[in-house]
């Protein structure tokens, strides 16, 4: 018997969407379906139509199950499934559902039908669920299958909209969170390790596109670093498709690791930061970001300090700082860059000076004016290098 093809992907808006008023919901949902179209352009996926409902997005394509998978990394998608469409007919059903059973299931296992259904139909949910389990039975009593409505080890799925039904097996997780783009953009200070990737995914989980900046000294900048960095961005703007994808590049000169060696070490790690933040100022400035993020995180080291924090984010007064990992432990972020796709997870163990003492807002600003920062943020500025990361990406969001 002839089984068939999967035709047809279902693509589920995240809940939260679905709870926005009638007006931010659709410009969500029309934010999602242009990131939607981005990623299939840029996957080269053939599709035929792409029809959109209220927390619905049917795309007809041969690759469905290939589609999926790649559209699982697009924010605001809380599932999808590969599906095959039919008529919401009793009998095409019957069928259909035979034939998708006898492709997907195995010898004696057990299985469920479950029905989600919109419209006027002849038949209750309740009802087209029994018919379609009496009817592989016994169509395909070959298999010695059976039914557990409890703990069932396959599931076949129905969705019946109107005149349209369609049948499906797997549920593929999406990315989840805010559609990318229906918030505002956020400069990300990108590290050569992958705590600040993964704060910086956080936040484009919350419909934030970055504007990825890579901010070092060049006494200890290797090119290996750099070229970490580079990938490390790389991998994270998989999950940003039809968005730029550049890493900014800024070292400072040398002038700066040679002042910052005459003091203490906890002293030189403030105010070496305090210029990074400074200097995405004003890269915020001129790209239009609302906020900067960073891979800061609390822990045993003093450096690492929510009184340290203050002394960092007095730089950028009238600029937000964004540290979404605050709430996470190493291993929950070690997890998590695992889960964005970092194979060999970056994460380096904490290797900055204690702070001793507390540290004092005077003495680095006393530093800061040694070292003649204004200057050094304007020679940095103008040095900036700019990476193309995924030529081939749509920027339809470069403003």
């Amino acid at each position: 018997m002839h089984s068939p093809m999967f035709d047809t992907v279902i693509v589920r808006f995240g809940g939260e969407i679905g709870i926005k008023a009638p007006f931010t919901r659709k410009q969500y949902e029309r934010r999602l379906n242009t990131n939607i179209k981005a990623s299939l352009k840029h996957h080269a996926v053939p599709y035929s139509a792409l029809s959109r409902i209220p927390g619905r997005l049917y795309i007809r394509t041969n690759c469905a199950e290939e589609t999926a998978q790649k559209l699982s990394q697009v924010f605001g998608i809380s599932s999808l499934s590969p599906a095959f469409a039919t008529s919401s007919d009793l009998v095409e059903i019957l069928d259909a559902t035979a034939r998708l059973a006898n492709r997907c299931f195995k010898q004696r296992e057990s299985f469920a039908v479950r029905c989600h259904r919109v419209g006027k139909h002849p038949y209750s949910s309740q009802e087209i669920c029994a018919r379609v389990g009496e009817h592989i039975l016994s169509s395909l009593q070959k298999l010695k299958l059976t039914v557990d409505l409890t703990h069932p080890k396959r599931t076949l799925q129905l969705e019946i909209r109107d005149r349209k039904a369609y049948l499906f097996t797997d549920v593929v997780k999406g990315a989840g969170g805010l559609p990318l783009g229906t918030q505002p953009k956020l400069i990300c200070l990108l590290e050569d390790d992958a705590r600040s990737a993964v704060a910086c995914w956080m936040t484009m989980k919350r419909g934030c596109p970055q504007v990825l900046v890579n901010i070092s000294a060049d006494l200890i900048a290797s090119r290996k670093e750099a070229r970490r960095s580079e990938k490390i961005a790389e991998t994270l703007m998989e999950w940003s498709i039809g968005f730029p994808a550049r890493l900014r590049i800024a070292r400072l000169n040398r002038s700066v690791e040679k002042t910052l060696e005459k003091h203490p070490p906890e002293l030189a790690l403030i105010v070496r930061k305090r210029l990074a933040f400074r200097i995405a100022q004003r890269i915020a400035e001129a790209t239009r970001a609302e906020g900067i993020v960073t891979g800061d995180s609390l822990g045993k080291n003093p450096a690492h300090s929510v009184h340290c924090f203050k002394i960092l984010d007095e730089a950028v007064k009238g600029l937000p700082v964004y540290r979404p990992l605050l709430g996470l432990d190493d291993d929950e972020i070690a997890s998590k860059a695992k889960n964005i796709g970092f194979v060999k997870t970056l994460m380096r163990k904490a290797d900055q000076p204690r702070v001793e003492a507390a540290m004092e807002l005077g003495r680095v600003r006393e530093i800061e004016h040694k070292l003649d920062s204004e200057k050094i943020i304007d020679d940095t500025i103008r040095s900036i290098k700019t990476i193309e990361l995924a030529r081939d990406i749509a920027h339809n969001n470069d403003r």
